[in-house]
């Protein structure tokens, strides 16, 4: 129990210290609400025993109305107190989203490939929402009822000190039986978190291929499979849920064994007439108020076992470290880059290398046209100029730099990357095409816009900029420009294209052929080709074969090599496909 909540202090000492105000004004709320209670039961006696008495009607009067204006008094803080706790609990949670967010964009790609996106929405989402309650509840309910339970018991000792006695014997046992439960709950709560991730995790990736799935005929085997991580979270949450019922069964029993040896106590005082009637009613109030710091202490006991697990699984993803180390030594230059391989080798185990020893030059400003059949490492060539990956041998330039020297923010931001499947997000075209920038004007967008010819389809929206684009809203073509707008608006010094025209209709390559001569100019540009039409524009050729060099040199002086692989393949025909 202790680890986690050691974990839980460093949450804590992160995400309330900005709050620290609002964290003291529910305290104030809480504490405050408890001496209520605590005073309430007094004023009730005294009421009962100047009835009792005779007292004036105008005594009377002020108890009721002192009775009254404080229970109405309670209600305002326990409804002010929850504002308060909601409040400081979404900030918090809201703030520990972001953070992790962020930390798991930073992981690098070795990390992403072993988790779905659904698991890792469940660990960002899930377990921080299950933590909710104790950004705001957990400490002060322990606390306040701790010293609201501590208050009843002196209450009662002032009145008799056998009652004391056997509700100090009943809660004693009762702390002994939520610690022993509770290490039997936390484990089974980290199972069915995990089994809610891989749910999720599992979803997300059906739903995803849902067109591939249904035109396979997949759909019954993938409810299958549905079915067997369903029946896996009920049960593991089934387990959680009896543990914690029993938990919260054995706090009941201790309270109800309480209530019963207090009323009999109070009963025979009376009878002995060693207290008066409102007496009787003191000690069965003070007992009846146990209900409130005991369940609230149940829960919290409770949602501590469910969140514990969440705690620790968080923990767990903040412990994650890039293997990727950010450079701060260099700065690339500010034009045209150009791109060097030296004895480069990499795989992505270290016992199954892709590349092989890889080396060539393109210089700054030139076109390099790369060709290799399906598994041959064009792929894994471009993750590492991105430095998805760091090679286990060789070293990558970019004019002249090392990229492991400079940052991954210049890194990236001197490279423009386009692929045949552009990411589109539902969002307005203005936000689609400055990728939610905020920092870039209207008329920057604008001129991108007009450089590739796209100013009459943006006009032909309704709300030009402003549209909101759904999902598959656009056509492949169109969604290629919009991509190639973002790349004129990042302006940067090398340009990969990843077979950027290979999904589009003759009308719509040709559109985009003419945008590519603008948007190539004064830039190195590397070319994943399948289709060798793609490649006219190339100065040099490489081709891979298992991750080798198979072929490298100026694509003229290969199309002029009868013994050129590539001449042979063009020869073939240009508008062929090699995969």
């Amino acid at each position: 129990m202790q680890f986690p909540l050691l974990r839980y202090r460093r949450l804590l000492s992160t995400y309330l210290r900005p709050q620290r105000a609002r964290v003291l004004g529910l305290a104030g709320l809480v504490f405050g609400g408890i001496g209520v209670q605590l005073f309430n039961p007094q004023l009730m006696r005294n009421f009962l025993d100047a009835a009792l008495a005779a007292q004036p009607l105008a005594q009377l009067t002020t108890l009721a109305l002192l009775f009254m204006g404080l229970a109405f008094g309670q209600q305002l803080l326990a409804l002010a107190a929850v504002y308060l706790s909601e409040t400081i609990g979404w900030t918090a949670t809201n703030a520990l989203r972001t953070d992790l967010t962020a930390h798991c964009l930073r992981l690098d790609s070795r990390f992403h490939a072993e988790k779905t996106p659904g698991e890792l929405i469940e660990r960002i989402d899930g377990d921080i929402t299950s933590l909710a309650n104790f950004f705001t509840q957990f400490i002060i309910q322990l606390v306040g009822n701790g010293l609201l339970l501590l208050g009843i018991i002196v209450l009662l000792a002032l009145e008799d000190w056998h009652v004391a006695l056997g509700l100090v014997v009943c809660v004693a046992v009762g702390i002994g039986l939520l610690q022993k439960m509770q290490r039997v709950g936390v484990p089974r709560w980290g199972e069915s978190r995990q089994a809610s991730a891989e749910l999720f995790g599992f979803l997300e990736e059906r739903l995803a291929a849902t067109e591939d799935i249904r035109s396979s005929g997949a759909r019954n085997y993938v409810l299958q499979q549905l079915y067997r991580h369903m029946h896996k979270l009920y049960h593991k949450t089934r387990s959680a849920e009896l543990a914690t019922a029993w938990l919260y069964n054995a706090g009941q029993s201790m309270f109800i064994l309480a209530s019963g040896l207090g009323l009999g106590i109070g009963i025979y005082l009376y009878q002995q007439q060693q207290t008066t009637l409102g007496g009787v009613y003191l000690i069965t109030a003070y007992i009846g108020l146990l209900t409130t710091p005991l369940d609230q202490i149940l829960r919290q006991i409770q949602e501590f076992q469910k969140a514990s697990a969440s705690i620790i699984r968080i923990d767990a993803l903040r412990q994650e470290q890039p293997a990727i180390v950010d450079g701060t030594t260099a700065t690339l230059p500010q034009q045209a880059l150009d791109v060097q391989f030296e004895q480069v080798t990499f795989g992505y185990s270290a016992a199954a290398p892709i590349l092989r020893s890889l080396s060539f030059e393109l210089p700054a400003g030139q076109i390099l046209g790369v060709l290799g059949r399906t598994g041959s490492g064009k792929t894994s060539l471009i993750r590492l100029l991105l430095r998805l990956y760091d090679p286990q041998q060789g070293s990558i330039c970019l004019g002249g730099t090392d990229i492991r020297d400079t940052s991954l923010s210049d890194l990236r931001r001197s490279i423009g990357f386009v692929t045949q499947d552009v990411q589109l997000f539902q969002a307005s075209v203005r936000d689609n095409l400055r990728l939610f920038d905020q920092t870039i004007a209207d008329q920057p967008l604008l001129d991108s816009v007009a450089s590739l010819d796209l100013t009459p389809w943006l006009q032909s929206l309704e709300h030009g900029l402003d549209t909101i684009i759904q999902p598959n809203g656009l056509s492949a073509g169109q969604a290629q420009l919009l991509a190639f707008g973002r790349i004129l608006l990042k302006n940067p010094r090398l340009i990969i294209l990843d077979e950027a025209s290979s999904r589009l209709d003759p009308a719509s390559e040709a559109i985009v052929e003419r945008a590519l001569d603008r948007l190539l100019a004064g830039r190195t540009t590397i070319i994943i080709a399948h289709r060798l039409a793609t490649l006219q524009r190339a100065d040099k050729i490489l081709v891979l074969d298992s991750g080798r060099i198979q072929e490298f040199g100026p694509r003229q002086t290969l199309l002029q090599n009868p013994q050129s692989q590539y001449s042979q393949l063009v020869q073939q025909g240009l508008t062929g496909v090699w995969e």
